[in-house]
């Protein structure tokens, strides 16, 4: 059996989209995921299954469709692909600290992509890297570093409009999750 990770995008962002967490988890459990874990309320769900990406892509879309009316992107890593995303980050610790001393909250995030973007999109999503905004594209992962914010962040903007599933989460959340799943 593998431990999956799953990332629902923009789940209680905002007042919109809520679920609460137990109701998640109960719905996974009904559809036969095991070990369901959530971590906090923004739609990141640790589990164990058989089954493969693709099929527990369309379980999850259907789950929350079905038992709370919400049309959500849905992206899957496995336990081995989070800590990979640890390993591979590209901006060194100096990179980070100096992002840090200026940015208005957090400074570094990878964005999750449901599938690998074409090369079109790739070369779109670059030409909106700015001095503060920058990324690195690594397959289905976007590292993301800002100075600045990311809330008005275009190349974040950007990235979700791909035309690929995608989320973003911060490297804290990231790193919590990677150990968690790890502990799971």
């Amino acid at each position: 059996m593998t431990t999956y990770l799953a990332f629902l995008r923009g789940i209680n962002v905002g007042g919109r989209n809520k679920i609460k967490m137990a109701e998640l988890r109960h719905s996974l459990e009904e559809a036969g995921l095991q070990e369901v874990v959530t971590y906090i309320q923004s739609g990141n769900i640790i589990f164990r299954s058989d089954v493969n990406e693709d099929n527990l892509v369309k379980l999850i879309v259907a789950k929350l469709q079905t038992d709370f009316n919400l049309a959500v992107p849905v992206v899957i890593r496995t336990e081995e692909e989070i800590k990979g995303v640890r390993k591979r980050c590209p901006f060194t610790n100096e990179d980070i600290t100096q992002a840090q001393l200026t940015s208005a909250g957090e400074s570094l995030y990878v964005g999750l992509l449901g599938e690998e973007p074409a090369q079109t999109k790739t070369d779109w999503l670059l030409s909106y890297q700015t001095e503060d905004d920058r990324c690195y594209i690594d397959g289905r992962n976007v590292y993301l570093l800002f100075s600045k914010s990311i809330r008005n962040s275009k190349l974040a903007n950007h990235l979700l409009k791909m035309n690929v599933p995608a989320t973003i989460r911060n490297w804290k959340t990231i790193s919590k999750l990677a150990q968690m799943a790890e502990e799971h």
